[in-house]
């Protein structure tokens, strides 16, 4: 089978979550990817817990379908094995403060002389420029100054924090997949490569056109509020008998008169978009759905074009028939114990993306690799004693 990308290649020297989890949807649909790790640790998200049959099985989850080559990039016979990888690759993709491979005379300046169609895409906290470029961060500074932490969370409790990578993948990993796949696009037509600068704390702005648009109305966000942030009874989640919720989001006229009639209470029809009529009716429906069970209540509504769903804790998520459909979810089986990944999102008719199983351990590729672009075993046997592979 074809897959979009075969015969790109790319050099990834990123670690941890972004960097790698943009390679792997590259690699999904058919870029070879190749790891470049350093000859200590290399990726130490293997050590992170848990721990599956090789490593950690986070590691797993975003470094499948690539190879790893282990090169000492500080040594200048280490430099020069890089620059002749560059020199027959698409992509180079890394994670570093800003400066830090200029420093090592790997810049994008650098070897685009090697290689002038070469992409180059740098994932930072806030980018090659400006007051913040060196400083560092994490996912959730990068939604604190966005505005968007201070947004999640009740009117009168704390920002809430979730366990979920928001800026780390929406701003950073599918920002750079865009990024590097149109300057390829680009490169078709100019024939050149480019650097793809990006940052985690821009993408999460980019996240908030509706918030800009209402706050430049005149219209100031607060936690808690608004029509989609918990001040309306037909966008709201409501805990059930078991102790467990159900998420309403019957915006629309035609399935919030649905609800109110299902359950008897036509009178809230016309007040649906009544701001003070808001607190009395979210009581009111928090009081009926605490009568029922979740399974209760998701019978009761069954078959009814309401927008109601339940609340899923994981265990739901691996059994619900849709997501099991689309294959969201895979296992990927081992001697002892199974990993459970993501599955691929995007959905192509006629190239779809393919997981294959396993993910590479340090340095595992290296001679095979190198032996591709020209390296004999004697040169392989030389770098090998210097440590520089």
């Amino acid at each position: 089978m074809i897959l979009p990308l075969q015969g790109i290649r790319v050099l990834d020297l990123s670690r941890l979550l972004p960097g790698p989890y943009c390679s792997q949807m590259l690699a999904d649909f058919g870029a070879d990817v190749v790891k470049v790790e350093d000859g200590e640790r290399g990726d130490y998200l293997r050590d992170f817990p848990p721990h599956g049959e090789r490593w950690s099985v986070l590691y797993e989850s975003v470094n499948r379908n690539k190879r790893s080559i282990k090169l000492d990039l500080k040594q200048d016979a280490g430099k020069a094995v890089f620059r002749a990888l560059v020199r027959q690759y698409d992509v180079v993709l890394e994670g570093f403060r800003p400066g830090v491979m200029d420093k090592l005379g790997l810049g994008y300046e650098a070897l685009r002389e090697i290689n002038p169609r070469l992409i180059y895409c740098a994932i930072t906290g806030y980018g090659q420029d400006g007051p913040y470029k060196f400083m560092g961060g994490h996912d959730v500074n990068y939604l604190s100054y966005a505005g968007i932490t201070g947004l999640f969370g009740e009117l009168d409790g704390k920002p809430a924090m979730g366990d979920i990578q928001i800026a780390d993948i929406g701003g950073g990993a599918l920002m750079a997949v865009i990024g590097i796949l149109l300057a390829i696009q680009a490169r078709t037509v100019t024939g050149r490569g480019q650097f793809c600068d990006v940052s985690m704390l821009d993408g999460v702005v980019s996240w908030l056109p509706f918030i800009l648009a209402r706050f430049g109305a005149g219209e100031k966000p607060v936690r808690g509020t608004g029509l989609l942030g918990g001040s309306y009874a037909c966008y709201q989640v409501y805990p059930t008998a078991d102790g467990k919720y159900i998420s309403l989001g019957a915006l629309e006229d035609k399935f919030w008169q649905c609800f109110c009639r299902l359950i008897g209470r036509e009178e809230y029809i016309r007040q649906q978009m009544d701001l003070a009529a808001q607190p009395e009716i979210i009581r009111s429906l928090q009081e009926m759905f605490r009568q029922k069970s979740q399974a209760e209540w998701l019978e009761f509504f069954a078959g009814q074009d309401i927008c109601l769903s339940p609340v899923n804790e994981l265990a739901q998520v691996l059994e619900n028939p849709q997501i099991r459909h689309r294959q969201m979810v895979v296992t990927e089986p081992g001697e002892k114990s199974s990993t459970l990944l993501a599955g691929i999102p995007i959905k192509l008719s006629d190239t779809p993306g393919q997981i294959r199983p396993g993910s590479p351990a340090q340095g595992e590729h290296t001679r095979q690799i190198l032996g591709d672009i020209g390296y004999s075993d004697a040169e392989l046997d030389e770098l090998a004693k210097q440590q520089i592979i």
